[in-house]
């Protein structure tokens, strides 16, 4: 006992070690994790405790990240991106699939090998790209939903995958097996949504006053309905995310968030110390050319797919660009599934560190390519004019003079739109968000699909007659670029645009914002102009509550949730 004690102590100074090296050099500490992995594996110091109880470590943070996960799938959220997300996510699973099975064959493997090969290639991971955006803070962003969408659907065709090998192994008919599972499933699922939306409410004060209760009855939620699923035949996975789910509809759906992320950051650093430790270093030298071919494939191959599944569907080359980034690396399903092919006989250990190889590779490199996608999307947007599908009757803007313009209709931008409303000017919504753009042009809001990085776009804006621009975009190179296109052809005009750090703030300003929005802010400066006028005035407090609620209710009719950080 305190061998082990010990050795994991040591580990987590290890990480700790290696992530303060990380951060020195300012490089994700995702890749700090893995290099740790690599450090405590067999092959250098192989003091990585027992790999069953690390292995459960792994595990409960998955669940915890997927249950988190879910707590923000509303319902509203998952019909919003449901479509682009199953129209994405089974069409890159085919390409790549296919794809990736050609170039193993060219590559003189095995047709089953080759088999096995694309679809390990296909599926990329959740896990890995919600830690990314929520390091970035785009959770929320139009790109992320749909990649957290399509991520998901992912999922759900690699555990379908992995109940197919596993029937083959044991024999049993698999048709009826699949059957009577999902039955299993759709069961559970009802009872305990049943249960979350007739009973839990009724705790709701209970909850108010017992915050300690609350996070005790998060995990017991959350990791109990995901043994419940495992024990019913599906995955862990499935059932924390359909904990969380069941959740989102709850009050304290985003409490309860909060609360868990310290124990899901805890436990998660184990799974990226198992994918180091998996690391089989001696096969290495006569791998590492298909190893490479591979990787090169998943991280430009598979976003490209993307891109042109998205740009087929009316978005933007960089919303199609950013989601396209999420999938530039291999899954803990695929690993999981070339481990159960192993199992079964189909294909040798040397495939399972192949693929280990490609999924070091890969992870390492999307880490890099989602942190800064924006960066590179800079860098290389005049070639991606090809994967954005133009609507001509959406290019033409048909206001000669324009006196506001409104970039990004979200839920600043909601506000923002309807002051303009009230001080009767003319206006124009420009946001990258086809679906937002239709649903305001049904309200006879002036708008235009478009994003705001395409040059061509905002030369044909009447910019050399507007009297403001606000800009509720959060990227820091997007408002930079706006500010000086707009200065350019109209010095007068005022530019307000938003940022998420003072020193983005500062660096706008620079620029030649005349105002820079910071949204963390603003809620004490706004409550202390209230203590200021108002002091203690239970009226004036009465009719503040009023408008309040009334504001709130407004934005829940139109599925505005509350960003999570």
């Amino acid at each position: 006992m305190v061998e082990v004690f010990t050795q994991i102590s040591f580990m987590i100074l290890i990480v700790l070690g290696v992530s303060l090296v990380m951060r020195v050099l300012k490089q994700p500490l995702i890749i700090g994790y893995i290099i740790s992995g690599i450090i405590v594996g067999p092959y250098f110091l192989g003091i990585l405790p027992g790999v069953d109880a690390i292995n459960t470590f792994s595990e409960i943070g998955i669940a915890l990240l997927l249950f988190i996960v879910g707590l923000h799938l509303t319902p509203r959220v998952i019909k919003e991106v449901g479509r682009i997300s199953l129209i994405t996510g089974i069409g890159q699973i085919i390409f790549t699939c296919g794809i990736g099975y050609l170039i193993a064959v060219l590559l003189g493997f095995p047709i089953l090998t080759s088999l096995y090969i694309g679809m390990a290639l296909a599926f990329s991971s959740t896990i890995i790209i919600m830690k990314l955006l929520s390091d970035k803070g785009d959770l929320n962003s139009l790109y992320g939903k749909i990649s957290i969408g399509f991520l998901l659907v992912q999922d759900l065709v690699a555990i379908l995958i992995l109940m197919v090998i596993s029937s083959l192994s044991s024999g049993a008919d698999f048709a009826s097996q699949v059957a009577l599972t999902l039955l299993k499933g759709l069961l559970i699922t009802a009872v305990l949504g049943a249960i979350s939306i007739l009973i839990l409410p009724k705790f709701k004060g209970f909850f108010a006053r017992a915050q300690e209760f609350l996070f005790v009855f998060s995990i017991a939620w959350g990791l109990g309905i995901a043994s419940l699923f495992a024990v019913a035949g599906l995955s862990i996975e499935i059932g924390a995310l359909i904990a969380g789910v069941l959740l989102s509809v709850s009050p304290y759906n985003y409490e309860i968030s909060s609360k868990m992320k310290p124990l899901r950051d805890f436990f998660i650093i184990s799974f990226f110390l198992l994918l180091g430790a998996q690391m089989t270093i001696g096969y290495i030298p006569q791998l590492i050319v298909p190893a490479i071919i591979f990787s090169l494939f998943v991280l430009i191959g598979n976003p490209l797919i993307v891109m042109t599944l998205m740009g087929l569907e009316g978005f933007t080359k960089k919303t199609g660009f950013l989601a396209g980034l999420t999938v530039a690396q291999i899954s803990e399903f695929s690993l999981i599934l070339i481990v159960l092919g192993v199992k079964v006989g189909h294909i040798s250990n040397e495939i399972l560190s192949l693929i280990t190889l490609v999924g070091m590779i890969t992870i390492a490199g999307t880490t890099y390519m989602v942190l800064y996608g924006n960066k590179i999307y800079h860098l290389i947007s005049n070639y991606l004019q090809i994967f954005e599908r133009k609507k001509v009757n959406e290019k033409k803007i048909k206001y000669k003079k324009v006196d506001a313009i409104l970039f990004g209709y979200n839920r600043i931008g909601f506000g923002i739109l309807n002051s303009l409303k009230k001080i009767k000017r003319n206006y124009l919504v420009v946001d990258f968000n086809p679906e937002v753009v239709a649903g305001l042009k049904k309200m006879r809001v002036p708008s235009i699909y478009g994003d705001v990085d395409d040059d061509a776009l905002l030369r044909d804006l009447p910019l050399k007659t507007l009297k403001i621009a606000v800009s509720t975009i959060p990227d820091f190179e997007t408002n930079d670029f706006l500010i000086e296109t707009i200065k350019e052809q109209n010095p007068k005009a005022i530019v307000v645009v938003r940022a998420h750090t003072i020193e983005d703030a500062m660096e706008l300003y620079k620029s030649g914002a005349d105002y820079v929005l910071t949204p963390h802010f603003l809620g004490g400066e706004y409550l202390a102009g209230m203590l200021r006028d108002i002091k203690t005035d239970r009226e004036g407090y009465k009719e503040e509550k009023e408008k309040h609620i009334k504001m709130l209710m407004e934005r829940f009719k139109k599925g505005h949730d509350h960003p999570e950080y």
